[in-house]
């Protein structure tokens, strides 16, 4: 079993950034995935980005150029910073593990961006 969780959420103005963590413990193998999900209320859950074991990444071209996926692999750790934030990007942001066909989710972090 492997259980996520994050950390990093809260409360910001337009333009300002955030550092959102999600620390992986459990049964961890290499060669795994990770990602972050968010979900605003009414909308269905949608990629923010993706990390591969080898450091490749997919993110959403919503948060190209304001968002960085990165990875630290002796730490089980998957870090997403957000800068330039949105009022658009307010969400409940969730971390993402897919390991030998089977799929973990975090309990999520609330992000609010708000003046």
């Amino acid at each position: 079993q492997v259980q996520l969780v994050e950390s990093g959420g809260g409360l910001v103005q337009p333009g300002e950034s955030l550092r959102l963590s999600c620390a992986a413990s459990g049964s961890i193998f290499s060669g795994n995935a990770m990602g972050w999900y968010r979900q605003a209320p009414g909308k269905e859950r949608e990629l923010v980005a993706h990390i591969v074991s080898s450091g490749d990444t997919v993110s959403a071209d919503s948060v190209k150029g304001r968002f960085t996926i990165s990875r630290d692999n002796a730490k089980n750790t998957v870090h997403l910073q957000m800068n330039s934030l949105k009022p658009e990007d307010t969400a409940v942001y969730y971390c993402k593990m897919v390991q030998r066909g089977n799929v973990y989710w975090g309990q999520g972090t609330q992000v609010t961006v708000s003046s």
